[in-house]
């Protein structure tokens, strides 16, 4: 993930089918969550728009909505079951990691139109 412009990384975008996920979306880096197996709990019903991208689709992105807030229970690095609450950019790129890990990207959450254009315009990017 730190070799990467990003906050987050699913294990199966590296081609390691486990279901595992970092993220870090401190401002001086260095507290990055390690999770395996990670689920939402709770999820707050006040939305938050943030951009995003990913490293599997270069070159492009789209603003999502998300909650703001979600709860996520997940093992932690000892191997012990724990609950943690995330907020803002931290909760928004635990729900990405998740969806990568459940094989969906960020774009299957625009509407058709949006998402086919993203897609023609990473298929331009793509060929130039």
């Amino acid at each position: 993930m730190e070799a990467m412009p990003g906050v987050g990384l699913a294990a199966n975008q590296i081609g390691v089918l486990q279901r595992l996920a970092v993220v870090d979306a401190s401002s001086e880096r260095g507290q990055a969550v390690r999770m395996a197996n990670p689920e939402v709990l709770h999820a707050s019903v006040e939305p938050r728009d943030h951009e995003e991208a990913s490293p599997n689709l270069p070159g492009v992105s789209a603003k999502i909505t998300r909650p703001r807030a979600v709860t996520v229970r997940f093992l932690n690095a000892q191997g012990e079951v724990e609950e943690r609450d995330f907020v803002g950019l931290w909760a928004t790129s635990v729900q990405h990691q998740i969806d990568h890990l459940n094989g969906r990207m960020y774009f299957d959450r625009l509407s058709k139109v949006k998402r086919d254009m993203l897609l023609r315009k990473a298929r331009k990017a793509g060929t130039s």
